[in-house]
């Protein structure tokens, strides 16, 4: 009952009872009226012929005119079928009245009856009972209530059937629904400021809104005209008919620009047909124009700000700067900063005047920068009266165009760069100048000549904004370069730059610094020359990055230097460094200006070897195995115990004694050197195996081609490479003797020892060297223990060594004027150059070394 259709049986419902009754009304009046009409004129019919009739007047003038009439008035009754007649005298004109009374009523007529001079004798009165009308109205009922009847059955069903064809054509929509939609539709005809126009598929105009009269300049009355008879520009009708799906695509109509959008109206089962909204773009025309300006400028920002500053690199920002302004900014950009920006001193506060330029960027939208007077690493000369130097001394910027007075003045000091304006048509010029953190650190030049515009101050706002975009860079960058550049100073003055002569081993090295945008790192090696012609060979890595993993480095180097002069042993001396980072360790966590704690923390490889036995002895801290390359022609990896990094405590360390044959190559390395993102550990100690493999090239070669096969361009960490070749000593260059247990052996043992010296060629330094074979035999005779064996090493310098069983020490101490001893080992220590005592397995060795003459 709620749905259209549903309203609508009811107003039929109404209306059939109203029509019902209103017919049953009009029938009863309608009958009555009939039947007295009827009866009228039968009545009076009957009564005239009645009064007419041949014998009625003699009948009324006898004495008894009741017995002559009565037959007469029963038979014209039943021949006439009025319900009486009846006749009396009296005088008047023939009519008709109705009868009210008992027993019911009735429709009279009235005829009087004349004589033959017209004088009324009687009256004739006949009449019809109106009981028949009723009785008439009443047999007629059950027709015009079956009449009602069907008429409201068929008014059901054709609501049903409405019903069900509305439903279907408005998807169910009610009553509110459909009002809501018209107002919705009537708001969008009438309301919006946007045209509405409808085609059918013969492109007649369905429906056209007023703004879209008004926009496509059409009459009211335009519905169903066809489009070719609206008068419309030839594009726009042309649009129209084509019904091809446009979205926002500019038309002209008239003196408007109309942005059109055209769909199909039969794409989701409507009728064939398009439909057109058609919206005034004419006023943001302009508007367009500059939102397009400020998008670009937008876009030019955007950029700029993900393409300048890339690297921190200065020449390689400045470049980029150039790049992102041409041409969309300018034709031609050039970019100078200060002299001490790159080389890395102290950059001056504020403005400045005077300063030394040079060009390290410049683009132009011309091939091959023919405009630039000045080339990319050159010096830039700019006179105090140029835009260039009063940008640099007010630190503001300068927007000039060719014919300024200060260009003028500028350019009449400078024929040459005149010319080049002239000759390329610049008519335009902006200049930046670089500041960061209030430090000046150069000046950019923005050049129009292609453009037709000149700049404004929507040009030199971008331009500045570039430009401090750029002076952070630069800032950041030289920062970086300053404290880069410190560290690698530091670092290289940390690490050997050659190493030291000895006949152990023969050495090369290379080192390389990983990304310097990653920090120096805390790699080092060295080779230590150590007594009895022995070398220690060490390559560690510390742990972090930057300037605290560089000073780390440092302390540990010299540690270790220090540690190998005590000649202890690897696994020993391991444990004296790692005590070291322990105490380093600990520092840092007093002192976070220097690290944050926990940052100290290493990896070592400890090596000793001796060139007159072959054999080494090697200690690793959590650090790679070094890899063996042997003459045959195979290489493996040494299998150390690995140990525990450096800085953990409490671990032992476990040393190894393996026997090189002469010529092995030995490599120690750091895990940067064999590990990457693109190789795995295993690949790279098998590639380092295979390039130790190669014969016939040198060790400085050797190393050349270890790093170029595994290090990419720019390694992600610092790497290190240590190649040491084990020599050994002829056995003509060592004689050794033991020494018996009695002192008066020291005097056989003496003339033993100049007698090898002057087979050896070296008288020169046989007293010397017979005070100190005395001296030092005699002292372990008295103080050691057996067995005692003396040896000389004919090396790069004459070595002396006295072995004993005796574990203890010999200290050096000053002896008085009357003390019989205590100047043995300080007549040792002022003869000779160096002089020391080492632990052995079976006791100690004490040694000393002379200088050999020159040509021995």
């Amino acid at each position: 009952m709620r749905s259209v259709a549903g309203q609508a049986f009811i107003w039929q419902l109404a209306v059939l009872v109203l029509l019902a009754a209103a017919a049953m009304v009009a029938l009863v009046l309608k009958t009555t009226n009939d039947t007295q009409t009827d009866a009228r004129h039968r009545s009076l019919a009957v009564a005239e012929g009645f009064a007419h009739s041949p014998g009625v007047v003699q009948a009324l003038r006898s004495p008894n005119p009741t017995v002559l009439l009565e037959p007469l008035a029963v038979e014209a009754q039943k021949g006439s079928g009025v319900d009486f007649v009846s006749g009396r005298a009296a005088a008047g004109q023939s009519f008709t009245e109705i009868f009210k009374g008992k027993p019911q009523n009735a429709v009279r007529a009235l005829v009087p009856v004349t004589d033959a001079h017209g004088t009324v004798i009687g009256i004739v009165s006949a009449g019809v009972q109106t009981v028949d009308v009723g009785a008439t109205v009443s047999r007629q009922l059950p027709v015009i209530f079956g009449a009602a009847a069907c008429s409201l059955a068929l008014a059901a069903g054709g609501a049903a059937l409405v019903s069900r064809r509305l439903r279907r054509q408005t998807h169910g929509l009610g009553p509110v629904e459909m009002t809501r939609m018209y107002e919705h539709h009537d708001a969008v005809l009438h309301s919006v400021r946007e045209g509405v126009l409808i085609l059918d598929a013969a492109r007649r105009v369905v429906l056209a809104n007023d703004e879209a009269r008004q926009l496509l300049g059409i009459r009211a009355t335009a519905e169903e005209l066809p489009l070719d008879d609206l008068g419309l520009d030839p594009g726009m009708a042309k649009l129209l008919a084509s019904g091809r799906t446009v979205t926002d695509e500019v038309h002209p109509a008239g003196s408007r620009l109309l942005a059109v959008n055209l769909r199909p109206t039969a794409v989701h089962g409507g009728p064939a047909g398009c439909v057109a909204t058609l919206r005034d773009t004419t006023e943001l025309l302009a508007l367009a124009g500059r939102a397009e300006e400020a998008r670009e400028r937008l876009n030019l920002l955007n950029e700029g700000s993900t393409r300048i500053g890339s690297t921190l690199d200065i020449v390689r920002t400045a470049q980029e700067l150039a790049e992102v302004a041409v041409p969309r900014l300018a034709d031609f950009v050039s970019v100078d900063v200060l002299e001490t920006l790159l080389s890395g001193d102290e950059l001056p506060q504020g403005p400045i005047t005077g300063a030394v330029l040079r060009r390290v960027a410049h683009q132009s939208v011309l091939e091959g920068t023919p405009e630039a007077l000045v080339e990319v690493g050159e010096v830039a000369f700019y006179p105090e009266k140029s835009p260039q130097a009063r940008c640099l001394a007010t630190g503001r910027s300068e927007l000039h165009q060719l014919a300024d007075p200060a260009v003028g003045a500028w350019l009449a000091e400078d024929p040459a760069r005149l010319a080049k304006g002239r000759e390329y048509g610049f008519h335009s010029w902006i200049g930046v100048p670089v500041i960061a953190r209030g430090t000046t650190l150069g000046v950019v030049g923005f050049v129009r000549c292609r453009h037709p515009e000149p700049f404004a101050t929507d040009d030199l706002a971008l331009a500045e904004e570039l430009v401090t975009r750029t002076a952070v860079c630069l800032d950041n960058a030289w920062r970086f370069n300053r404290e880069h550049t410190a560290a690698l100073t530091l670092q290289h003055s940390l690490l050997p730059r050659r190493l030291p002569e000895q006949s152990a081993v023969e050495a090369a090295f290379r080192y390389l610094p990983a990304d310097p945008r990653l920090g120096v790192g805390g790699d080092w090696f060295d080779v230590i020359p150590l007594s009895g012609a022995r070398v220690a060979l060490v390559i560690g890595d510390v742990v972090g990055r930057g300037i605290h993993a560089c000073a780390t480095m440092g302390r540990l180097r010299s540690a270790v230097r220090t540690l190998a002069d005590v000649d202890l042993a690897p696994d020993e001396l391991l444990t004296q460094l790692d005590d070291i980072v322990i105490g380093l360790a600990d520092e840092s966590e007093t002192d976070a200006d220097f690290a944050a704690p926990g940052d100290v923390g290493a990896t070592c490889l400890y090596a000793i070897y001796d060139p007159v036995s072959g054999l080494c002895w090697l200690a690793r801290a959590g650090h790679p195995a070094p890899a063996v390359a042997r003459p045959d022609g195979t290489a493996a990896i040494l299998d150390l115990p690995a140990g525990p990094p450096l800085g953990l405590g409490g671990l032992p360390f476990e040393a190894v004694e393996i026997a090189l044959p002469e010529g092995s190559l030995l490599a120690l390395y750091t895990d940067g050197l064999v590990g990457s993102r693109q190789r795995g550990m295993d690949a790279g100690l098998e590639a380092l195996q295979q390039a130790l493999t190669v014969p016939g090239l040198s060790l400085d070669t050797l190393c050349d081609k270890a790093v170029g096969t595994l290090l990419p361009d720019q390694p992600a960490d610092d790497a290190a490479l240590l190649l040491a070749r084990v020599q050994r000593l002829d056995s003509g260059q060592v004689a050794t003797w033991d020494v018996p247990a009695d002192p008066a052996a020291v005097a056989g043992v003496r003339a033993d020892a100049v007698r090898q010296l002057s087979a050896w060629g070296l008288e020169e330094v046989a007293y010397v060297t017979e005070l100190v074979v005395s001296e030092l035999v005699t002292n372990a005779l008295r103080y050691g223990a057996a067995p005692i064996r003396l040896r000389l090493i004919h090396d790069r310098t004459l070595i002396c060594e006295v072995t004993d069983g005796s574990s203890t020490a010999p200290h050096l101490r000053r002896a008085r004027v009357f003390d019989e001893g205590g100047r043995g080992l300080l007549l040792v220590a002022q003869l000779t150059q160096r002089w020391g005592a080492r632990q052995t397995s079976i006791g100690k060795i004490i040694w000393c070394e002379q200088t050999l003459p020159a040509g021995a």
